[in-house]
């Protein structure tokens, strides 16, 4: 027998005793086979999961198909066959399914089969919080509900059997009265909290409040107790994100988390002017809702509704006497511009006349008789004895009766939506209102200023009307000061709209912005310098700046640096100096930064900090008080070229504005870091950097030499960027706080799970 088939059936023999298999003893449990008559039901997708459950072993029968798991079930339940046939040596027609078993029993491996079994002993301890968990794909269990049978469907083509042989192990096992967690695959929800149409609302009002798809579970604990389980992730903080779990145990909550959940949508939908709900992490990493720093529960919502109903009807009576005082005004802006027209029409008519009697020796006399002073004051009087108001501005100056609205007790969501969309058209109302009269008080003010212009115009006629020959002297003039004409109108006059950063469109452009000015403006020293504090040397520059060093931190400093220049190979322990400097490579090599390819060669700190196996604590120090002149020189060279703001976390502590602080332009790398901290508290600091303020970006070249010229422009290695804040005036803009859900360990289904509140605060900057 050759020696591969030799060592194969010793494997095969090994792992049949690992699992208490004797394929020449079949245990009669493995042998009974019961019909399952399962229906495959229609629209599934079988890559979701609607239900988690443990699931007794012994309960579980095992089909084999030669598919793969990625085939349709309909493909796959077609050609299975129970397990019973594959464990069948002696029957003719069951030889090439015995052939594949074994081949199956050889390619598994134990330490699979055992990672299985050590992940079912912690789901028997709890359920993760996200429910599902690394491997829980490799479990194809399905349900027949004609004949209430669980079964698992092994596919023979996959690689991974350790699922199918856990459990095979597990029936073989003399006790086997235990569960599996496990997903149910095609199977629809049970409809015993909450109804299918329901459980799809839900989906679609959790995407309007978080902007993420919730999964949603029906799991059943060890007692076949249900709960619903939804998983998700919502913003808490502009773009930083935390996943969710909420957790409903009966029937009456799911109904109250859905009423709560539908109520919200339907007023953030209908009326989204006036109700804009904002979410939270709860204590038990649940989500919360809030309007305005309020929290919205089921159990309050009545009252919540009452409230909102009492402070719209406030407002609809405010916004009601607005309009009436408003309409009122515009009706006397349009009766003293009608007064005005008149005013002017009458001025303009004689100036015309003037213009066209001058033209000739009798219109001279005519107009000089005409417009005497006596006659001038007596028309100018007529003409202010009318006013008239026409009959459609007298009715529009009626005051309409106001809509009375019964008084309840208690108000629903209907009328609450019904008294908001009656505001907001009292609102536009009145917004046309207050657009009209700005438009006619512009309009007035030009009117008195063509009035004035022409009444000047007039006074310079009349004064050379003294005597016929005076006036006829002054008509004879070859040019004549014209009219002025009024100032033109301005009509929803529209202030500039600032623009908004938004980091994940912006940054790029910022980053190639900020890296051309950085390049052209500061010298290699300064970049250098600057590189010093991406480093693990920070902490000692600080204390260095601020004067809270002790010479033992220089020592303890310098000992690590020359450890590490060892380690690294930029030293050896003989050599006293690095003879290639800066260069570590030849510049033939080729790197990437983000897939854009260059030559040149990265920042090297022993380099920089001229560190050498003699390098003594005072040229140590004097190198960091070197590189702190350095950061101090830059930061008066470059600005920002747009209104940005930056992001720092610190735990339980305020920023030392004497220290170098770094911020970060993207809020979630900024905050990620902080919240893997063991503190439970965090305080975010926003500063709203204004365009022209000083502050350095981490850009390629911070990173790189450019001896090539041929590093790409842009900042694709770091959204850091370093502010002097103690050069600005900092005015608190605004002060909050949100939660988020923290794991130990995110690569562990069942780490622990923490709730870490962050303490926000936001300044605006102007420069000192």
């Amino acid at each position: 027998m050759p020696k591969k088939t030799v060592e194969k059936n010793e494997t095969i023999k090994e792992k049949l005793e690992y699992l208490g298999l004797d394929l020449d003893k079949i245990p009669k449990n493995l042998k009974q086979y019961k019909p399952l008559e399962f229906r495959i039901p229609k629209f599934y997708d079988e890559k979701q999961y609607r239900q988690y459950r443990y699931v007794p072993i012994k309960d579980i029968q095992i089909l084999l198909s030669p598919t793969n798991r990625m085939d349709e079930i309909e493909e796959k339940y077609k050609k299975s066959s129970p397990l019973a046939d594959y464990l069948d040596s002696e029957s003719e027609e069951n030889i090439v399914k015995h052939t594949t078993f074994l081949n199956m029993l050889n390619t598994f491996k134990v330490e699979d089969v055992e990672k299985v079994e050590e992940e079912q002993v912690n789901l028997n301890k709890k359920i993760p919080f996200k429910v599902k968990y690394e491997n829980n794909y490799l479990w194809q269990i399905y349900y027949s509900e004609n004949t209430d049978q669980y079964f698992m469907l092994v596919p023979t083509e996959d690689s991974d059997y350790s699922t199918f042989f856990y459990l095979l192990k597990k029936q073989l096992e003399k006790r086997r009265t235990g569960k599996i967690f496990v997903p149910i695959r095609n199977v629809e929800y049970t409809s015993e909290y909450l109804r299918k149409s329901e459980f799809e609302d839900i989906e679609n009002y959790l995407w309007l409040f978080t902007k993420d798809w919730p999964l949603i579970y029906e799991v059943f604990d060890k007692n076949d107790n249900l709960s619903i389980q939804i998983i998700g992730e919502t913003e808490v903080y502009q773009k930083i994100k935390s996943p969710y779990r909420i957790k409903l145990e009966s029937k009456e909550e799911a109904n109250d988390f859905y009423k709560l959940l539908k109520a919200m949508f339907i007023l953030q939908t209908e009326v989204p002017h006036y109700f804009d709900f904002k979410t939270n992490i709860g204590k038990g990493g649940e989500i919360e809702f809030y309007i305005e720093d309020r929290k919205i529960e089921y159990g309050n919502i009545v009252e919540w509704i009452n409230s909102e109903y009492s402070l719209g009807q406030d407002k609809e009576e405010e916004i009601e006497d607005l309009i009436t005082k408003n309409s009122k005004r515009l009706q006397d802006l349009k009766v003293e511009i009608a007064s005005q027209e008149i005013e002017y029409l009458a001025k303009e008519k004689q100036i015309s006349t003037f213009l066209e009697c001058k033209k000739t020796f009798f219109g001279k006399f005519k107009y000089y008789f005409k417009y005497s002073k006596k006659k001038n004051k007596n028309k100018m009087k007529n003409n202010e004895v009318e006013e008239p108001v026409s009959v459609d501005e007298e009715d529009d100056m009626e005051e309409l009766p106001k809509r009375r609205r019964t008084k309840k007790d208690n108000y629903n969501i209907e009328e609450l939506v019904s008294l908001y969309k009656d505001i907001d058209e009292k609102e536009t109302e009145l917004k046309n209102i207050m657009m009209d009269i700005n438009s006619l008080k512009l309009k007035n003010k030009n009117m008195q200023k063509k009035i004035e212009n022409a009444t000047a115009y007039i006074a310079e006629i009349d004064s050379h009307k003294k005597s016929i020959f005076e006036f006829w002297k002054y008509s004879n003039k070859d040019e004549m000061s014209s009219l002025p004409e009024g100032e033109e109108e301005e009509v929803n006059i529209i202030k500039k709209i600032t623009k908004t950063f938004d980091y994940e469109e912006d940054l790029e452009k910022l980053g190639k912005t900020m890296d051309k000015m950085q390049r052209k403006s500061l010298t290699k020293d300064e970049t250098d310098s600057l590189y010093i504090t991406t480093t693990n040397l920070l902490p000692l520059l600080n204390k260095i700046k601020i004067n809270e060093f002790q010479p033992k931190d220089i020592e303890n400093s310098l000992k690590e640096m020359k450890k590490e220049a060892v380690e690294e190979k930029t030293l050896s322990e003989k050599e006293e100096f690095d003879i290639f400097g800066g260069l570590l490579q030849d510049s033939t090599k080729v790197s990437k930064i983000k897939n854009k390819k260059h030559r040149e060669l990265p920042k090297d700190k022993f380099n920089i900090l001229e560190i050498s196996k003699n390098t003594k604590q005072i040229g140590f120090k004097l190198s960091l008080e070197n590189v702190i002149a350095n950061i101090k020189s830059a930061l008066t060279k470059v600005v920002v070229p747009e209104d940005v703001p930056v992001y720092k976390a610190i735990i339980d502590d305020k920023i030392d504005d004497r220290k170098i602080n770094i911020f970060d332009i993207n809020p979630e790398h900024e905050i990620g870091g902080a919240i893997k901290s063991n503190e439970s508290k965090i305080n975010f600091y926003k500063i709203n950097l204004k365009e022209g303020t000083n502050a350095i970006g981490y850009t390629n070249s911070i990173f790189y030499d450019n001896q090539n010229k041929t590093l790409p422009v842009g900042q694709d290695i770091s959204t850091k960027i370093l502010v002097d804040i103690s050069k600005l005036n900092l005015t608190l803009k605004d002060k909050t706080k949100f939660k988020v859900v923290e794991f130990e360990d995110e690569h562990d289904d069942f780490s622990k799970v923490n709730i870490k509140t962050v303490n926000v605060f936001e300044f605006d900057t102007e420069k000192s």
